[in-house]
């Protein structure tokens, strides 16, 4: 048997034991797509279900640095790789933890980053889980395309920011999905309306609602509004979230919303 068709079933046997696949995308960067997926795979591991966290943003992976993880990976008997662990339980895997520098750059082509994603499914032991996110770059190249065609029941989480520029961004993520059958669980928009530190009035840092209203254009659910919260900014670069740095009442609410519609909308999936 060709070492493909191996793989090939090998990957589904990963999958088949994984109950969601989530993969946490964006029409562009910066708007916090990826300390929204370690947020909410910390959430949902908080609340005890089994959950992994897989990072397939290669030329630019963030979470490993936003979950405090550094080192390599351990290896099995039979020579599967170990995800990092934190101390909820939450399943960790990045490209970072393969590259030794935070600086070393990643120079490949789509069927390099085809193959390692293949990789990061088939030759990792994930073991079973209810829920794997999948953080990937922004836009719709190659690494959302080979989870789509690679990634059994994989569904999107679109997250954005309410500006204009980043929603006409999600559209095309929206395309994307559609195009490539890959089912929209839901939107999430992150630096939303914050309250005022000194008079507790809305303060908005884009525009407020865009997302809400995209949603609702498009048919999609939308989970709801993060607000911007200097603590999460901090917490994430200095790589303590794992570590429970909290994050202001408003935006933990927001986000335990969210987790609520996220398990509502799997739990009979």
């Amino acid at each position: 048997m060709k070492k493909n068709k191996i793989q090939d079933l090998v990957l589904k046997r990963t999958c088949d034991r994984i109950s969601h696949k989530l993969l946490i995308m964006s029409g562009k960067g910066g708007v916090g797509k990826s300390s929204v997926a370690a947020c909410l795979a910390l959430a949902l591991a908080d609340r005890r279900f089994r959950v992994g966290l897989l990072d397939v943003d290669l030329h630019g992976p963030s979470i490993a640095g936003i979950m405090g993880l550094s080192g390599p990976l351990q290896m099995t008997e039979d020579r599967f790789a170990l995800p990092r662990q934190t101390a909820n339980g939450l399943k960790v895997l990045s490209m970072q933890f393969l590259l030794g520098t935070a600086d070393r750059p990643v120079i490949w082509r789509g069927p390099a980053k085809t193959a390692a994603i293949r990789q990061f499914m088939a030759d990792v032991q994930w073991g079973d889980l209810d829920y794997l996110l999948i953080d990937s770059p922004p836009g719709t190249g190659d690494e959302p395309l080979a989870v789509a065609r690679n990634i059994a029941g994989a569904r999107a989480v679109i997250v954005t920011t309410p500006q204009q520029v980043a929603l006409d961004d999600v559209k095309r993520s929206i395309r994307f999905c559609r195009t490539v059958s890959m089912p929209i669980l839901g939107m999430i928009e992150n630096m939303g309306p914050f309250a005022c530190p000194f008079c507790g009035r809305p303060l908005e840092i884009f525009k407020s609602g865009g997302g809400r209203l995209l949603a609702k254009e498009e048919g999609i659910e939308f989970f709801g509004s993060l607000p911007f919260d200097p603590k999460f900014v901090e917490a994430c670069d200095a790589g303590r979230l794992s570590a429970g740095a909290s994050a202001g009442r408003d935006f933990t609410e927001a986000l335990e919303a969210c987790i609520d519609r996220v398990v509502e909308l799997t739990k009979n999936a």
